[in-house]
């Protein structure tokens, strides 16, 4: 119980499944929740632009600026694909879907690893730079940068578990706190150039020919490096067409308007953040324990004054809580891939508070060890970032001409202007993604991205042999070739004991327990917890198939989607029904089917186990115990068949004998 009420005080109480849609978000909390993690990227793009053109020496810094226009044209492509996919794909999924639908599986699933593994690397680089902001405005914590990346880590995941609109409304704040910082930095700026109130030697150069050890080159590979890096900027834009079904409705068109919104801020604060970094005299080093932002806003509000360490505590919060994008996107993606089986199916479950709570605590624990690995240094983190994200863009814009293609043999389908723009929008930027996304490979390979490049077909692999376990379980599981029929001998003589077989939906290990339970009592009950009621009515449909309405279905409601309680006040009222006075209770019978391999185990829902830890602390509570039987059903081996069940057939079988 004690656990419980500590729970709850954590993440609050429960939330019944009929409220999602009062969970959703508006424009103004969904700009801070999608798009926290790509307005927090002109935090570090300008200052990753500048760290690889000091290699070439002082005089090419103002080369940034033109690398940064090209950056932001490059945005602007990608965000009028993305504006495209969220309208065609209004359910949501993004590039993964997009791909899948259009390109086929593989590619599909090319996608969505790339995204997997871009959404950790933003949490693990987010909050790793989150950090950096606040050591620079006070070096005396420097030692203790991973201690206080896990703890960053450890608030926005128990946000996340409280629900998505609370989370939006707690994480708008930093959000617009950055926005409004960085915009009056920027003006101020502005008016300080106007004015020319700007010293008029800058003080980079000296430092740098110590530091930077210039070596006075300009080259083609460098200016592709310095590129690649400030390509950054153009991570999380995928965020909110990922997470359409969170929105209020319409939810297209207010995702489409976040979008535009949030391309406008991005465009304005990248742009702005190196067009000042070029005026004002600041030191660009690698290593250097102050970031390029910081000293921007130093310079611009005259020293470290309230305006300075505003801008460095926003930069500090957004930063770090721009992990919240993938909190965000990871679970959903996730839920989608496990939904067509290419992950482990208790992503798809929603906890308490109506959030995906397995794959945002999976999402934590695995940047947690990133963090850890990589010391807390974002610049460590960043050779391996967005690679994976313009693999998806790539796969995104590629799979949207298909379906701009597709619908030439649609019935009715008029060749307009419109039509043509959509495919040769996506078309081109399908093709500037697809070489920025070379040059990531090639640029940033040594320094890292080939882990990137390494993971993601061992990631597919993993998807591949996922699927191809529950296609296993599901042709163990079918009722293809078993004719509806009596699956008992009702000759047989059995007691009155009263059973309960539990049971979610008919298949041939549920078949097999009920059979058993059939076999012992007379008196036998189902009982299915209803969490998904689409599932609840497939089962429903197949009972009257199977024409099992002789044998009571017990359908309970489970409106917070637990099982635990909802089953055991069931068999409470069983048993004043048909145990009173007895002093044994009704006598549950749990289908449970075996696998081969321990990892294979890991795959399915915990459902028996969340059983027991309900009767174990029900005996507890009552003093008594309640037999459970357990009727294994090994995956693999021949599947079941009631004795009673005509079986169809074969092809091989039914084909006719040949004529000697």
């Amino acid at each position: 119980m004690a656990e419980l009420n500590v729970r709850r005080w954590l993440i609050g109480k429960p939330l019944a499944t009929n409220e999602a849609v009062h969970q959703r978000l508006s424009k103004i909390k969904a700009l801070a929740v999608f798009s926290s993690d790509a307005l927090s990227s002109s935090a570090y793009a300008t200052e990753a632009i500048l760290l690889v053109l000091v290699s070439a020496g002082t005089l090419f810094l103002g080369l940034s600026w033109w690398i940064a226009l090209g950056i932001a044209a490059l945005l602007l492509i990608v965000a009028s694909s993305y504006y495209q996919t969220i309208h065609a794909y209004p359910n949501g999924g993004g590039a993964y879907i997009v791909a899948a639908e259009n390109l086929g599986k593989l590619p599909g699933l090319t996608a969505a690893a790339s995204l997997l593994i871009d959404y950790i690397l933003t949490v693990a680089v987010s909050v790793s730079a989150g950090v950096a902001a606040l050591t620079s405005a006070f070096p005396a914590i420097l030692p203790y940068r991973v201690p206080l990346a896990l703890l960053i880590v450890a608030f926005i995941t128990l946000m996340n578990l409280r629900g998505v609109r609370e989370s939006g409304t707690f994480f708008s704040i930093p959000t617009y706190a950055f926005v409004v910082g960085i915009l009056g930095m920027l003006a101020v700026g502005l008016v300080r150039l106007v004015t020319g109130n700007v010293p008029s030697e800058p003080v980079v150069a000296a430092h740098l020919t110590e530091t930077a050890h210039a070596t006075g080159e300009l080259t083609l590979f460098l200016l592709l490096r310095a590129f690649a890096a400030g390509c950054t900027a153009l991570t999380g834009v995928e965020a909110i067409s990922n997470g359409i079904p969170a929105f209020k409705p319409p939810e297209s068109k207010n995702a489409g308007q976040t979008l535009i919104a949030m391309v406008l801020l991005l465009c304005t604060m990248f742009l702005g953040i190196t067009f000042l970094a070029n005026h004002f005299p600041i030191v660009v080093a690698h290593n250097a324990e102050v970031t390029v932002l910081s000293q921007l806003a130093r310079e611009v509000f005259g020293g470290e004054n309230l305006f300075f360490f505003y801008v460095q505590f926003a930069t500090l919060f957004i930063l770090s809580l721009a992990a919240n994008t993938a909190f965000a996107d990871f679970p959903r993606l996730a839920s989608l891939i496990a939904r067509d089986g290419f992950l482990p199916r208790q992503l798809t479950n929603l906890g308490d508070r109506l959030v995906f709570s397995n794959g945002i605590i999976s999402l934590s624990v695995v940047a947690g060890v990133l963090i850890v690995l990589f010391d807390a240094r974002e610049h460590n983190l960043l050779p391996l970032y967005a690679v994976g994200v313009f693999i998806s863009f790539t796969f995104s814009q590629s799979g949207m001409v298909i379906h701009w293609l597709k619908q030439r043999h649609e019935e009715g389908f008029v060749l307009t202007n419109a039509w043509r723009f959509r495919v040769g929008l996506n078309a081109f930027g399908a093709c500037c993604t697809f070489v920025v996304m070379l040059i990531l490979i090639v640029t940033k390979f040594a320094e890292g991205a080939w882990l990137v490049i390494v993971a993601i077909p061992l990631l597919m692999i993993g998807f591949i042999r996922i699927r191809e376990h529950y296609r296993k379980v599901a042709a163990s599981l079918t009722l293809d070739g078993l004719l509806p029929g009596p699956i008992y001998d009702t000759h047989l003589d059995r007691s009155k004991a009263p059973v309960v077989v539990l049971m979610n939906s008919l298949n041939r290990c549920s078949l097999q327990s009920l059979e058993y339970a059939l076999r012992l009592s007379q008196n036998v009950r189902v009982c299915a917890i209803e969490i998904d009621p689409q599932a609840t009515e497939r089962l429903k449909a197949q009972w009257q198939r199977w024409k099992l309405h002789h044998i009571p279905l017990d359908i309970v409601e489970s409106p917070y989607r637990e099982i635990g309680r909802p089953l055991i006040d069931y068999l409470h009222r069983i048993d004043k029904v048909y145990c009173a006075g007895e002093h044994m209770p009704t006598i549950v019978v749990l289908p449970q089917f075996v696998v081969t391999h321990w990892w294979e185990d890991a795959l399915h829902n915990q459902t028996s186990r969340a059983i027991r830890l309900a009767l174990y602390h029900d005996q507890i509570a009552y003093g008594r115990g309640r037999p459970v039987i357990d009727v294994p059903y090994r995956i693999g081996d021949e599947p079941y068949k009631p004795a009673s069940v005509q079986v169809l057939p074969t092809a091989a079988e039914a084909a006719p004998a040949p004529v000697s």
